[in-house]
């Protein structure tokens, strides 16, 4: 789960950006050439002092190869593990709002659960980016394209397709609502414990 305070987003992005980052072997021009993020943008971002969007951090997750909650930092639960809507930072983007509830690991599967929102009337793009996108409509109507297909769905409607396929959310009649899942092979996640990436406070440039 993301942390809750103030700034957490910011924070954690920065430096796990910076350590996903090296661990490729990239520069910051090469990582701005690839995911075509301003040079000056993602050294915001590594300092901790950007602004974050769901396209940039969608962006950053494909090119680098790395699911979503390595960037934002996916917490271990406890016994019980209560996540108080209120209380949980939203990733906005040009037409969906995102909150980060909980990673979930067993076996070879790494799934990360998410609140979703689709503002009325808005559509939300992606390039694309590692993992199978499962979306589950709780209400509203959503409109779903995976790169030439396109299906509407409704409240108790499901659909899954592979996310490294350009994709885009589409509300069509007002604010939908629905719990999106993103499901990784255990082996495309950025173990953040590496020794070899010089531990969870790397040294700034």
């Amino acid at each position: 789960m993301v942390s809750v305070s103030e700034g957490s987003v910011r924070r954690m992005l920065a430096a796990n950006l910076r350590r996903a980052r090296t661990r490729r072997g990239l520069s910051l021009s090469e990582l701005s050439r690839r995911s075509k993020i301003g040079k000056a943008t993602l050294s915001q971002l590594e300092s901790g002092t950007g602004n974050p969007t769901i396209e940039t951090v969608f962006s950053l997750s494909r090119v680098l190869e790395v699911p979503i909650s390595d960037l934002l930092d996916a917490r271990p639960a406890g016994e019980l593990t209560v996540v108080r809507a209120a209380e949980t930072e939203v990733l906005s983007g040009e037409g969906v709002d995102l909150r980060p509830l909980q990673r979930i690991e067993s076996g070879d599967a790494v799934i990360e659960i998410f609140d979703q929102r689709v503002r009325a009337g808005c559509t939300q793009e992606s390039l694309g980016h590692v993992g199978t996108e499962h979306t589950v409509v709780q209400a509203g109507r959503l409109g779903v394209r995976v790169e030439r297909e396109e299906v509407e769905l409704g409240p108790g409607d499901y659909v899954r397709f592979d996310a490294a396929r350009p994709h885009g959310y589409t509300a069509l009649d007002g604010e939908v609502r629905s719990v999106l899942l993103l499901q990784y092979r255990a082996e495309q996640r950025l173990h953040l414990s590496d020794p070899g990436l010089g531990g969870t406070h790397p040294a700034a440039e």
